[in-house]
């Protein structure tokens, strides 16, 4: 298996970043394209445990479009193959203050229609102190 093929990782890294303007801009048409429509994808959040693209999409429906501006680090995109991919990223809130810090992963699997998250984890922890 071939890991980071340069045309593949570039395919996963444009994707990842529509999703992270699309997040923090609450473009819910965007963020609902690149969620697999499937009902085994599922989204562990900070306070929720969604199974399910029409969960997700209740969820993104749902919720505020305050206060979603963040900052990332360290993201790390990985492709193994031509067809699978894993993205993981810490990042930041202001109103956090350094505080915290939050963790996201997803799982991108190339299907007929692009690339999709099929499983994605977020969640926040105290800042290490390093």
């Amino acid at each position: 298996m071939e890991i980071d093929l340069p045309d593949v990782l570039a395919e996963v890294t444009a994707q990842f970043a529509r999703y992270e303007a699309a997040l923090v801009s609450n473009d819910v048409a965007v963020l609902d394209e690149l969620f697999r429509n499937d009902k085994r994808t599922l989204r562990y959040g900070i306070g929720e445990n969604l199974y399910g693209y029409e969960a997700i999409m209740a969820f993104r429906a749902a919720r505020s479009p305050v206060g979603l501006m963040r900052k990332t680090d360290k993201t790390l995109i990985t492709t193994y193959g031509r067809d699978t991919a894993v993205a993981s990223t810490l990042f930041y809130r202001d109103a956090w203050a350094g505080s915290k810090v939050g963790r996201q992963m997803q799982t991108w699997i190339r299907f007929a229609e692009g690339w999709r998250i099929v499983a994605a984890h977020v969640s926040i922890i105290d800042e290490p102190k390093t």
